[in-house]
């Protein structure tokens, strides 16, 4: 099937606190972008810490990995593992033997300039953190999703990620919330939406509420897009549909005072960027 977009968009999905649900959000938004018909590749740069081929089901296939293509030992088009299950999505796997001191930015870049004819997303899932594994993984994105939890230590360490990627030169950073639960919001046990949004300065373009058959999904390397019941799934293919510029509307939740109390305590839980 031929692109549907006239330019590849690189997209680097960070988070700079690792278990937030960033791998599992490249992949669920990347296979709902490829249910549309887009074409899409999904880079993991985790290296040495992969695990977006098993979250995609993917582990069987893989014969090559990023760091082979990088020394020659194999081409690009050899090391891009098809899904079978979505023809539109294609996963170019991380080394889990190496480190992510054996690859540099501009050799990101390249690759991303050799997929950009090719495809709609490049999409780069980041590792955790702020050193090596960070700058290899921005150094190709034209825009950036930063995911994060309603937690207090997440949402820091988004706050930090948010102020080196703008140091970086981006201009499109966008923020996505990840397992919020509303009830927990509306009682004043967890922050809102509005208080993260205030915080972080970014805009919003996803909320994903708590949702246990994301787990279940995961351990069978099934995209929870899949289930059309799952309130995470919907949230997702949201995400994707807003990536391609559709005006989706977000869900509400009550405005709660978990932040007010944490404002009364004297708690400076953020750093100045």
């Amino acid at each position: 099937m031929d692109k549907k977009t006239s330019e590849c968009q690189v997209i680097v999905v960070t988070s700079g606190k690792g278990g937030v649900g960033k791998t599992t959000t490249v992949a669920n938004v990347s296979t709902a972008l490829a249910r549309m018909g887009y074409r899409v590749v999904v880079m993991d740069l985790d290296i040495g810490l992969k695990k977006l081929d098993l979250i995609l089901g993917l582990e069987n296939r893989v014969i090559y990995d990023i760091v082979q293509v990088i020394e020659g030992e194999c081409t690009l088009r050899q090391a891009l593992v098809k899904d079978k299950r979505f023809p539109e999505l294609y996963l170019l796997p991380a080394a889990q033997t190496r480190n992510k001191d054996e690859i540099t930015p501009e050799q990101v870049k390249q690759l991303c300039d050799q997929m950009r004819p090719e495809f709609d997303f490049v999409f780069i899932d980041c590792p955790a953190g702020i050193e090596q594994g960070f700058r290899n993984a921005i150094a190709a994105a034209d825009r950036a999703l930063v995911v994060t939890n309603p937690e207090v230590s997440a949402v820091r360490d988004a706050d930090r990620i948010i102020g080196m990627l703008e140091s970086a030169g981006f201009q499109d950073i966008k923020l996505i919330v990840n397992r919020i639960r509303p009830d927990m919001v509306r009682h004043g046990d967890m922050l809102s939406i509005e208080d993260l949004l205030e915080h972080l300065c970014i805009d919003l373009i996803g909320v994903v509420p708590e949702d246990k058959s994301v787990v279940v999904s995961t351990n069978r390397g099934e995209p929870i897009i899949l289930n059309n019941r799952s309130t995470a799934a919907l949230a997702f293919n949201n995400i994707a549909r807003r990536i391609t510029g559709e005006q989706v509307e977000f869900p509400t939740f009550e405005e709660d005072s978990f932040w007010n109390r944490l404002k009364g305590l004297g708690r400076n839980l953020f750093s100045t960027r």
